[in-house]
C-alpha cells in the first residue's frame, strides 16, 4: 500500500520532471506566466529556522520562474500535496508561503495545493482583521483530483493530466478505459524510455488494478500489454542496478570504518552520490590510501 510519504515523493518527482506541464495542469489560471519561456528552477525545500534547535519545515515542491531578459520579476510557485484533506491547514500554508517569500525576498508567489482526494470542506480563503478592516486576505489555487472528470482529460496533450487520470473521478465500469488512456498518454507524450518506465509504475500504483482487471486489460489491449512488459523489465533492470550500487556502497562503508576508524558525514555524502565505477575504484585502493581524504579524492 502506498504510504503518505510515498505520495509526497511521487508528486515531487512528477512536478520536478514536468514543471511546465504541472503548472499548466495544477494552476491553469497562472499558465500565462509560461508564455515567455522563463527559466524554471527547483529551489531548496528546507526553510530557515528561527533557532538552530528547531526542526525545519519543508515544502513539497517550491519552484522559481525567472525571466532572463529581466522584463518581469521572478515568480515563486509553492506546490503542496495533501493526501488527506482533513489534515490540510490553511494557516500552515500561509506560514510556509511567508517564510519562503522572506527567504527569497519576493512578494510574487503562487500557492497551489493538490488534493489526491475530494476536498469539499478544505477552506479556500482566510481573512484576518478587526471590526473595520481586513488586514490579511489569503487564498490559494486548489486542485482536488477526485473532483475532476477523467473523461474530459482522455485526449489531453498534457502528460501530467494523463498520468493523473487514475486519481480523477470516473464510473467503476470505466476503470480499464482510464488506465488505457493514461498509458497511451505516457507512450505518446514521453519519449524517454527511463521516464516511461518510471511513470508506468505511477499509473499502476494509482490505478489499483486487481488480477482480474489486469487479465481483462491485457486481453483488451494486447499491444499495450507488450509495451507495459518492456516498461516492467526496464524498471526491474534499473532496480537491480541501483541495488548493486547500494550494496557496493554498504560494503565500502564497512571497509572504511575498519581501516580508518571513522566515517564522517562528508564521506557518507560522497558514497551516496558515487557511481558503481567510483565505488569499485575506491574499494580497489582502500589498503593503499593512507587517509580517508586520500581514498576518496576526486
Amino acid at each position: 500500500m502506498t504510504t503518505a510519504v510515498s505520495h509526497d515523493q511521487n508528486f515531487k518527482n512528477q512536478i520536478l520532471d514536468y514543471p511546465i506541464e504541472a503548472i499548466r495542469f495544477y494552476a491553469p489560471e497562472e499558465a500565462q506566466a509560461l508564455e515567455q519561456n522563463p527559466k524554471i528552477l527547483p529551489i531548496r525545500q528546507e526553510q530557515l529556522k528561527e533557532q538552530l534547535g528547531d526542526s525545519f519545515r519543508a515544502l513539497d515542491t517550491p519552484i522559481l520562474l525567472e525571466w532572463p531578459n529581466g522584463e518581469r520579476e521572478a515568480l515563486l510557485f509553492v506546490i503542496e500535496e495533501e493526501t488527506q484533506s482533513s489534515r490540510f491547514s490553511i494557516r500552515r500554508l500561509i506560514k510556509y508561503c511567508l517564510d519562503i517569500t522572506e527567504l527569497y525576498q519576493t512578494d510574487r508567489m503562487v500557492p497551489v495545493t493538490i488534493f489526491t482526494s475530494s476536498a469539499p470542506n478544505a477552506p479556500m480563503q482566510l481573512k484576518l482583521g478587526g471590526d473595520r478592516h481586513t488586514y490579511l486576505d489569503f487564498h490559494y489555487i486548489k486542485c482536488a483530483l477526485k473532483e475532476l472528470d477523467a473523461t474530459e482529460h482522455y485526449q489531453s496533450d498534457n502528460i501530467v493530466a494523463r498520468m493523473n487520470l487514475p486519481l480523477m473521478r470516473y464510473p467503476d465500469n470505466q476503470k480499464l478505459e482510464v488506465f488505457h488512456h493514461a498509458i497511451q498518454g505516457l507512450i505518446t507524450l514521453e519519449r524517454d524510455p527511463d521516464k516511461q518506465a518510471k511513470y508506468a509504475d505511477w499509473v499502476d500504483i494509482y490505478a489499483h488494478l486487481d488480477d482480474n482487471e489486469i487479465n481483462e486489460y491485457e486481453q483488451r489491449y494486447p499491444e499495450e500489454k507488450q509495451i507495459m512488459a518492456g516498461f516492467a523489465e526496464r524498471y526491474l533492470t534499473q532496480g537491480r542496478e541501483e541495488g548493486l550500487v547500494k550494496g557496493e556502497a554498504q560494503l565500502l562503508q564497512r571497509l572504511i570504518i575498519k581501516r580508518y576508524q571513522e566515517f564522517p558525514k562528508w564521506a557518507q555524502d560522497k558514497l551516496n552520490s558515487a557511481t558503481q565505477e567510483q565505488l569499485e575504484a575506491w574499494s580497489d585502493r582502500i589498503f593503499a590510501a593512507q587517509t580517508l581524504e586520500e581514498l576518496l579524492a576526486d
